[in-house]
């Protein structure tokens, strides 16, 4: 019996394979090629959770899973961390664990079909290679222990090259679309700096964020000046950055200058520099933030809080790229591009007489504004895997998870201190999460759940005192989708699809009172969406005015 199923696997094995194969030259944006990649791997190798990762550095970067809880995928798992990973990446085939393995599972918890500690299971992981240099890796899990254990090991290596190759094929896609002249030094920066500071990349898939990055790979090869506007907390300074490290003065200096911070009379000294004896204090010649920033950015934050005085200083310097150190006659070059930003309205300053008018079309070249996250409200999710990862290796947890409905409820918040709030929410969280374990009798081996009492009330969000509030809410969806009406395959694809998006989005708006802003968060788009095709299926409201 044990011969006829591996005969029948590997007759689907290479029937897959073929598929896969076929898949891989279509022309297929990267998100497409990653599904079709773990969809032939789960049919070919039943298993409950499959992930691809790309290689950062040290670090492994989730690019697509199944099986797994969507916050994976703003998770970043450094290798030396992970005794599999790290076992996975320092073999050249494919490694299987044995079922009762003392390492610990990176997934820990996080498996969507088992709820809590993993028990005794089948893992499996394929490193991927590319000219004998590891790009990435892909791993399969199984609750079924000893299940990959009869896999011919040709099937298993043929997985693994096809695998790699459109992890590679992808990587290099990525790399042309940001002009291969300077990928490479490119990829290297970005993940130097995310690696040395938190936040040093921009997690969010949601449409005004994959716009902001377009925003960001038009502007990024050209000299202009760019001015970065948004609310507090939303994230301008990872802009700034990411917007040099995209430009071809990725080699040169990233000079950064908080306006706010610098004393009156000290701004003029701090941008331009001085001579000794300029002023009392001014004991020896200094350079100034221009010169410092000499063939590289330098970027103003806050650029509101600048004087009038020293703004025209700083107009002259924009337009002629000519400084003069106080105190000194001469005058000299800088060849600098300037990225400002500021969480004002400054076209109002201008109105108001607080800001020159010139200087601010000056810096306006072109201006880029960053989404607050009350806009991104499908990236709530990611952001929340991105900065559990962050807290869980600095408080030295082997795992942290939310518990269920905990990301539903942090989507119902308005977020006024925007991305900021959001990563000093959940490090709060993760710190009573892991104090409650210590309580009781916690091991570093246990998973800490993240529960809505960790969160604590948040404003304008649904009450976590009641504490079956999520349980409700998920059964009344389930209910109301199992009341769904499908529509019969006579009507054809179109009308059948169009009957059945109206009946969701009916179904939703019912839900929510009719409250457009909250159904659309439901259905994972924007309110301006929501309406268009609302109209284009003929769904309205009718508001009735009661005496």
């Amino acid at each position: 019996m044990a011969n006829t199923m591996t005969r029948v696997m590997n007759n689907i094995s290479y029937s897959s394979l073929i598929e896969l194969a076929i898949d891989l030259s279509s022309s297929l944006i990267n998100k497409d090629r990653f599904e079709r990649l773990l969809t032939t791997v789960q049919k070919n190798i039943p298993c409950d959770a499959v992930v691809l990762l790309a290689r950062q550095g040290d670090s492994l970067k989730p690019l697509a899973l199944k099986g797994l809880s969507p916050d994976l995928l703003g998770r970043r798992f450094e290798i030396d961390q992970h005794p599999r990973f790290q076992k996975i990446s320092q073999s050249t085939a494919p490694v299987r664990f044995e079922s009762n393995s003392p390492l610990p599972d990176p997934y820990d918890g996080l498996v969507l079909a088992m709820e809590g500690d993993l028990p005794v299971h089948s893992c499996m992981g394929f490193p991927l290679l590319f000219e004998g240099a590891l790009i990435g890796l892909l791993t399969l899990d199984s609750l079924t222990p000893n299940s990959f254990d009869d896999i011919p090991q040709r099937t298993l290596d043929i997985i693994s090259a096809m695998s790699a190759a459109s992890l590679k094929t992808a990587l290099t896609l990525d790399l042309l679309e940001q002009h291969a002249s300077h990928s490479k030094q490119l990829v290297a920066e970005l993940t130097h700096e995310a690696l040395i500071k938190d936040g040093g990349e921009i997690i969010g898939n949601s449409p005004v964020m994959n716009k902001l990055k377009k925003e960001i790979q038009i502007v990024a090869q050209s000299n202009f000046t760019a001015l970065i506007s948004g609310e507090t907390g939303v994230g301008k300074e990872l802009v700034a950055r990411t917007l040099h490290q995209q430009s071809s003065r990725s080699d040169g200096p990233l000079v950064y200058v908080n306006c706010a911070a610098l004393p009156e009379n000290l701004i003029e000294s701090e941008l331009f520099g001085h001579r000794k004896g300029a002023f009392t204090g001014a004991n020896e010649n200094r350079s100034g933030k221009f010169t410092i920033a000499d063939g590289g950015t330098l970027f103003l934050d806050e650029i509101g809080e600048i004087p009038l005085a020293v703004q025209s200083k700083l107009l002259r310097a924009l337009q002629s790229r000519e400084i003069q150190a106080v105190g000194q006659d001469k005058t000299h070059t800088v060849d600098v591009r300037i990225i400002a930003a500021t969480n004002r309205d400054l076209a109002k300053e201008v109105e108001l007489g607080n800001f020159r008018s010139d200087l601010y079309h000056r810096l306006t070249v072109y201006p880029i504004l960053v989404p607050s996250l009350r806009e991104r409200d499908n990236d709530i999710a990611l952001l929340a895997g991105y900065f559990i990862e962050q807290i869980r290796r600095k408080l030295g947890i082997q795992q942290i998870k939310f518990a269920s409905g905990v990301t539903y409820y942090l989507r119902q918040y308005d977020w006024p201190g925007n991305v900021r709030e959001l990563e000093h929410t959940i490090n709060r969280a993760a710190l009573k999460a892991k104090s409650h374990k210590l309580d009781s009798n916690f091991s570093e081996k246990n998973v800490v759940t993240i529960e809505l009492s960790h969160i604590g009330q948040l404003t304008n969000t649904l009450d976590i005192h009641n504490v079956n509030f999520v349980r409700d809410i998920e059964e009344q969806v389930r209910t109301e989708e199992s009341s769904l009406n499908y529509p019969s395959p006579g009507l054809g694809i179109k009308s059948a699809t169009e009957d059945f998006q109206r009946q969701i989005i009916t179904s939703a708006l019912n839900r929510h009172d009719n409250n457009w802003s909250a159904a659309a968060r439901e259905l994972k788009t924007d309110r301006a969406n929501l309406n268009r095709m609302a109209k284009r299926l003929g769904i309205s409201i009718i508001k009735t005015i009661q005496n």
